[in-house]
């Protein structure tokens, strides 16, 4: 079998074909690699840069994402909205953003604080409010018994969010745009505007 591979392909470089009736091997070869090959690359850049198809994993986010975590193993499928992520964040809005503690790593929260805003914390943070900086989010899990969030962490930096959550892709029965403005905003937080 290897004899035969190895024919074939020595017979291809010398443009000779794999036989009557089979074309050119490497004009084949290079017809699949122009047809299928030069879309990876545009959709990388698009995966990277403009938005990215991810499962939203672990209970911090139940019941909004997740309603069957303690029934079934399945997870939503989500939209995330990269491009001019770090911009026009509002309250309730639902972003992706790097671990301060493990920048290699993603997490989903809501944003439940804005610049200047006066949060009233939960355990274990130390203090029993807190300013939200320049800068920064206050970004907490819908399940607070479940989530590491700034009550951890603090403030996150703006400039750590890589994306915000607009569309639920999968299962099918909640399909659709993720209303982060119908969420009632957390008690506690004293807006700043």
């Amino acid at each position: 079998m290897a004899a035969r591979w190895a024919s074939m392909w020595s017979s291809a470089a010398r443009g000779r074909g794999l036989g009557p009736g089979r074309g050119n091997f490497l004009r084949q070869v290079s017809h699949y690699l122009i047809q299928y090959a030069t879309w990876i690359p545009p959709l990388i850049c698009f995966n990277l840069y403009v938005a990215e198809v991810t499962f939203i994993r672990g209970p911090s986010m139940y019941p909004f994402f997740n309603p069957h975590y303690n029934e079934s193993l399945r997870q939503d499928l989500c939209l995330v909205w990269k491009l001019y992520a770090q911009e026009d964040l509002r309250r309730g809005m639902i972003v992706v953003f790097r671990k301060p503690s493990d920048p290699t790593k993603t997490s989903v929260k809501r944003i439940v604080g804005l610049p200047g805003d006066v949060v009233r914390t939960r355990p274990p943070y130390p203090y029993e409010h807190v300013t939200v900086p320049e800068g920064h989010v206050w970004v907490e899990g819908d399940h607070a018994d479940r989530s590491l969030d700034s009550n951890a962490y603090g403030p996150i930096s703006a400039r750590l969010i890589t994306g915000k959550v607009t569309h639920v892709l999968a299962p099918w029965g909640r399909a659709g745009r993720v209303k982060w403005w119908e969420h009632p905003l957390r008690e506690g937080v004293f807006r700043s505007m």
